[in-house]
Order: structure tokens, then C-alpha cells, then sequence
């Protein structure tokens, strides 16, 4: 078990990323590649990487040398994934910060790395800085993403916005605490600890840092956090991954063109999570309209509804997002 220890100065620092951090998911993806756990969710995935790797080539090499610094059920450098101050980066800003990690850092968690049975690529010449290692670095983080991460990525997004619509909907109607509570059951609040569920015993007390929840597509059934409790504390948790529903046709994207969708989708938009029935107040249409309406949308993948208890929240995905904006 992993306890996380609050003080009233860390409930009011707690904060939450509405996007995917790109190096997050490529760390928590090379673990998902090396089992075979979350069949439903992660197979389809794997066979397209499967296959790229067999190809051989730049994507081959970079998924092996990735995988040999972060070994499943183990322990992984925390500079793959550099702290940050307001949310997630883009993935080139994200990269830039591992490269520029200090050397006595690189050396020491090279060095725990092997300790625990890893085999590290290239791991005298990133401990000691060598500049065509880390280049080397770079460019596996680059090619790796863009080949393994970037054709999921809207998917990755729509998930990861679904849940912070969750997480912040929580904040709205009752502040910190309720944010905590809706992260059951994979991690417990009861004041002043967050409990999660956690391969090995561990205290994380924040002393006043406060903690950033990252909602992650990867990450799998229980959240994980950096290995150095001097860090800005994180938390990665797993979102949803219902699979989404099937690419829309021609004729089903001409069924958007209306303006009771159109403003659904605005709404939708504009809220935070909203549900049938503020959407159809917002709009001024009757709640079976919404409904059918909305249906609609989210089969045309520019809306995506989650269950939150007995009820349900709408959320505009990116692509939704993309096509009000070119409006």
C-alpha cells in the first residue's frame, strides 16, 4: 500500500491535469507492452505494435531500448518523466527536460536501475552524460511516440478529458474531498491519508507540496507515482478505456448539420462534465431531444458520456472541440 499524507496546506494544493502527459503514457505503454494484462483494452494495440516491430527498423530499435530502462514491475528511472510545474508539456518540451537532467541524477537512478536487475541500453554512457546517448535518448522518445502513442492520441485524449470532466465535477459539488473520494476504489480517502492500492509499503507525506493527479490511458488498474519522494509529488492514475464507438460514416456525420446539435455540442463544451438535463435546459430543448441528440453526437465520436453514480456527464472530445472551432 501507498499512503500519501496531507496537511491542510497540501488540500488546498492539490491539482489536476486535463491532458495527457506524453511521456507518462510512453513509460506506463512499454508496461503494458511487456504483459499481457488488459486484454480488452490493450490487445488491439499490441498487435499493431507487434507488428511495426517485426518490420524491423528505427520503430524496432526504439521500443527495445525504451523497454530496457523501464522493466515492468520494477523500478524505472523518474527522469524519463521530469517534474513540472503547471500540467502536462508537449512531448518536445517533455523530452528537452530529460535531456537536461543533471548527471549525478542520471548516475544515481541508472544505478538503482541496475541494482534492481535492470539491464539499462546505453547505461554507462547516460550515466555518465554522454551527448550521443542522450541524442540517442531523444530521438527513441520521438520515434517511439510518434509510432506507438500518436495514432492512439485523440483516443488518448477524449479518455483522459472524459475523467477530468469527472474529477472536476467531484471538485465543483464538494470541493478537495470529494476529488479524493471519486478516485475509489483504487485509492481511499480518509483524512488526512489517501490509501492506494500499491505493490510494495510505502509513505509519501507531501509536507505542504500538495499532489498533481494525472489521469493517464496506459496506466493500469492501480495508479503509480515518481520512486523519489524529494520530487513534486504526482499521482497516475488509470481512466476508463471503453473502446470508443465505430468510426462514423459519411451519412451519420451529414445527421450533425442542425442547430439543436450544434448547440449541444457548444454546451457540452462550454460545461464541465454536464449532464442530459442541464444540456437540454442550456439549450431549450425537451430532455428526450438531448437524448436522441446527444446519441447522435457521440456516435459520431464528438461527444463522450460517462457514468458518474446515477447519472450521466457529456463531454465534448477533442474532435468535437476542433470542429466548433473551424466553425
Amino acid at each position: 500500500m501507498l499512503r500519501i499524507h496531507f496537511t491542510s496546506g497540501d488540500l488546498e494544493n492539490v491539482c489536476l491535469a486535463r491532458r495527457p502527459d506524453p511521456l507518462w503514457e510512453i513509460v506506463c505503454s512499454l508496461c503494458r507492452l511487456q504483459t499481457r494484462e488488459g486484454a480488452i483494452a490493450f490487445d488491439p494495440w499490441r498487435r499493431s505494435v507487434g507488428g511495426l516491430v517485426r518490420q524491423g527498423g528505427v520503430a524496432r530499435g526504439a521500443a527495445s531500448e525504451l523497454r530496457s530502462l523501464v522493466p515492468c514491475a520494477a523500478y524505472f528511472p523518474d527522469f524519463l518523466t521530469p517534474p513540472i510545474e503547471d500540467g502536462p508539456d508537449d512531448l518536445q518540451s517533455g523530452i528537452d527536460r530529460v535531456l537536461a537532467t543533471p548527471r549525478r541524477c542520471l548516475r544515481h537512478e541508472l544505478a538503482l536501475l541496475s541494482a534492481s536487475g535492470g539491464r539499462p541500453w546505453a547505461g554507462a554512457e547516460l550515466a555518465r552524460g554522454d551527448v550521443t546517448a542522450l541524442n540517442a535518448l531523444g530521438r527513441n522518445l520521438r520515434t517511439y511516440h510518434q509510432e506507438f502513442i500518436a495514432p492512439l492520441w485523440n483516443r488518448i485524449g477524449a479518455a483522459v478529458a472524459a475523467d477530468a470532466c469527472l474529477r472536476t465535477r467531484a471538485m465543483v459539488d464538494g470541493g478537495t474531498r470529494e476529488l479524493l473520494n471519486s478516485l475509489r476504489p483504487m485509492a481511499v480517502w480518509e483524512a488526512p491519508v489517501l490509501t492506494v492500492d500499491y505493490p510494495v509499503e510505502r509513505d509519501l507525506h507531501l509536507h505542504g507540496r500538495g499532489l498533481l493527479l494525472v489521469p493517464s490511458y496506459f496506466c493500469w488498474r492501480r495508479p503509480i507515482t515518481l520512486a523519489d519522494d524529494q520530487l513534486r509529488p504526482v499521482l497516475i492514475y488509470p481512466v476508463d478505456k471503453t473502446p470508443p464507438p465505430p468510426a462514423a460514416s459519411t451519412a451519420s456525420l451529414s445527421r450533425l448539420l442542425g442547430p439543436t446539435r450544434a448547440a449541444l455540442l457548444s454546451e457540452a463544451t462550454a460545461l464541465t462534465g454536464a449532464t442530459t438535463s442541464e444540456l437540454a435546459n442550456a439549450t431549450g430543448v425537451s430532455l428526450p431531444s438531448a437524448s436522441q441528440q446527444l446519441a447522435v453526437l457521440r456516435d459520431g465520436g464528438l461527444v463522450v458520456s460517462r457514468r458518474d453514480g446515477k447519472r450521466v456527464l457529456h463531454t465534448a472530445t477533442p474532435l468535437g472541440r476542433q470542429l466548433l472551432d473551424g466553425c
